[in-house]
């Protein structure tokens, strides 16, 4: 038996992690994946059965998993982050919740045939989008501008709405069904919100300063912060649905974006931490839901299934956005792809199976109906919008899934040079320097440029990087340069991010820094002595004719710095990555001007 769980859970694990590994590799979204491969575990070959393995303990790990997912989104979520947009992410879990929630119970009772109650908590329960599916699959589009942001916190944030929300009318059931009639639920209902915001605001209030006041004093350890941050999040967690039900996940996810907004301790090394936690339990618990499945539930759903899915797809989800946007600012565009995201996840489910379970329990017709429903809906909405959102933003202009722009860390002459010729190849750029002068001068060479730190902890959020997939540091101070690529590690990955080789190897860390650039002696003294004697940054189209060693030969001293691919794909020369250009491909190089 012992052998038996111990294959289980390290499947669960495994197949989690590997579909996402898969994904990345297949360049699919993971979601569709990690629901396909626990499919196959589950039901169609009976390999995994979760009930099985965990019994009466899944609910909770899955709560608790929820809660941790919840926490970490809050922590990415910055309010300047919002800046003109706020109203919109307001609207959206307001507005758009009551609409989505009549039009969804409105479709439950029609075509699926559900009494009053049921439809209406069918409708509350389905409200939800959720991180565990919005944070991948913007990952898998990246959505220019500030697209993602607003996806992102209507996904987190809607969550403990809707959770709120789904309980509410849950318990209002529950009093109704005991004779206090429709007047006695809705007072119930009222006062369980009420309770319910207070007692999560309250608590993750109350968990975030106490994490403060702990760092602030130096009184965690740094091997013990991230062991004591994930014990405060469940325990605030558990007192908070101690105190009211279900209220835990407001309070997780406001003790997150309380942590990620003050300014009085640095958690940037939490929120690595966290992330990291995220996708593994994220990869877990989309193994889990599918396995749990059993193909005999959907018998029921029937052909009224899939029209009240396709109610949700093209009506509500539409129509909660026309609503939460008027006035708003947005384009035409904008609007209709956050009409065409909307995909229901691991919150959902895990509300789903509580209630259907209790109101089993306590004989409610048609209660049993619930679950199927519930993850039909989280099926289809997975597959509509996992497949359809890249190519939707992609026709619509909104999309850049693998950006070849470039941020450069250093506006000064030589940076705005090597900038201006990318750009003339129709790249992004944008250079960061805190010399004035340097800003004013890019500016009036038509380049886009930012007044400010390139270490500046709110950066990424100020900056528009649409279209931008990578960091060039190419400041004069090294140290500045290695923390500019740490600081945008997270960003664009460690794959990403380059700065020049340091003018003392021994005074830099090999490991907390980013990938040198274009060669180990090419350093900024280098550089910089280079274009005082006159070198040009220099755009070479190679041909069958004059391919790359016509073009050594030619400029015996050049410095290759940029390869154009015929995909219009950037390879940055590194000393790790010297490529080797082929005919019908462009070069950008540093030359001497004389050799020209």
């Amino acid at each position: 038996m012992t052998e038996h769980l111990l294959i289980g859970i390290a499947s669960i694990v495994v197949l989690g992690v590997g579909a996402q590994w898969l994904a990345w590799r297949m360049g699919l979204p993971a979601i569709l994946l990690l629901l396909i491969i626990g499919f196959v575990a589950g039901p169609v070959t009976g390999f995994l059965d979760p009930d099985e393995i965990f019994g009466d303990l899944l609910l909770p790990i899955v709560s608790i998993s929820v809660a941790l997912i919840l926490f970490e989104g809050g922590l990415t979520l910055r309010v300047s982050e919002l800046k003109g947009f706020g109203g919109v992410v307001r609207n959206l879990v307001t507005i758009g919740v009551v609409v989505t929630w009549l039009i969804g119970s409105l479709a439950a009772g029609y075509l699926l045939g559900l009494d009053l109650a049921l439809s209406v908590l069918v409708g509350a329960v389905l409200v939800v989008t959720g991180p565990t599916v919005i944070v991948p699959l913007l990952r898998h589009v990246r959505p220019v501008g500030h697209l993602g942001s607003i996806l992102k916190w209507e996904g987190i944030v809607i969550d403990p709405i809707g959770a709120m929300l789904a309980v509410r009318v849950f318990e209002g059931i529950v009093a109704g069904g005991g004779g206090g009639g429709l007047r006695e639920a809705g007072s119930h209902a009222l006062m369980g919100i009420v309770k319910t915001i207070l007692a999560g605001g309250l608590t993750g209030a109350a968990g975030a300063a106490l994490m403060v006041f702990f760092l602030r004093r130096y009184w965690i350890p740094d091997f013990l912060q991230n062991p004591v941050t994930v014990m405060v999040v469940v325990g605030a967690f558990a007192a908070s649905n101690y105190l009211q039900a279900e209220s835990g996940l407001l309070a997780v996810t406001v003790m997150g974006i309380a942590l990620a907004n003050q300014k009085a301790v640095t958690v940037k090394h939490i929120v690595e931490f966290k992330e990291n936690l995220r996708v593994l339990l994220i990869s877990s618990l989309f193994i889990l839901l599918a396995a749990r499945l059993d193909f005999s539930d959907f018998s029921g759903v029937g052909v009224g299934g899939v029209l009240f899915l396709l109610v949700l797809i093209v009506a509500a989800r539409p129509l909660s956005v026309f609503f939460s946007t008027l006035g708003s600012g947005l384009s035409g565009k904008e609007k209709i792809f956050l009409g065409c995201m909307a995909p229901r996840g691991i919150v959902a489910a895990a509300i789903a199976s509580v209630f259907s379970m209790r109101l089993v329990e306590a004989g409610h017709a048609g209660a049993e109906m619930l679950v199927p429903i519930t993850f039909m809906v989280i099926i289809g909405t997975v597959a509509v919008y996992g497949l359809g959102a890249l190519p939707v933003a992609r026709s619509l202009g909104l999309s850049s899934p693998n950006p070849q722009g470039v941020l450069f860390a250093g506006a000064h002459p030589w940076a705005r040079e090597i900038a201006a010729a990318l750009s003339k190849e129709g790249f992004e750029v944008m250079l960061v320097d805190n010399n004035w002068t340097n800003v004013s001068k890019a500016r009036l060479a038509g380049l886009p440029a930012h007044y400010g730190s390139i270490l500046a902890e709110s950066l990424p959020a100020e900056l528009e990087l649409g279209g931008i997939g990578r960091l060039l540091a190419l400041t004069h101070n090294d140290n500045v340069n290695s923390l500019a690529a740490l600081h945008f590690t997270d960003a664009f990955g460690r794959k990403y991010v380059y700065q020049l080789p340091p003018e003392d190897e021994g005074r830099v860390s090999q490991t907390l820094r980013g990938r040198l650039l274009f060669g180990s002696e090419r350093t900024y003294s280098y550089l910089a002595r280079r274009f005082a004697s006159g070198a040009v940054v220099k755009t070479t189209k190679l041909t069958g004719e004059f391919g790359f060693e016509a073009f050594r030969k030619k400029y015996a001293g050049a410095v290759p710095l940029f390869l154009i691919t015929e995909k219009r794909e950037v390879v940055t020369f590194a000393t790790d990555n010297q490529a080797e250009p082929k005919p019908g491909q462009t070069l950008i190089s540093v030359v001497d001007e004389e050799e020209g």
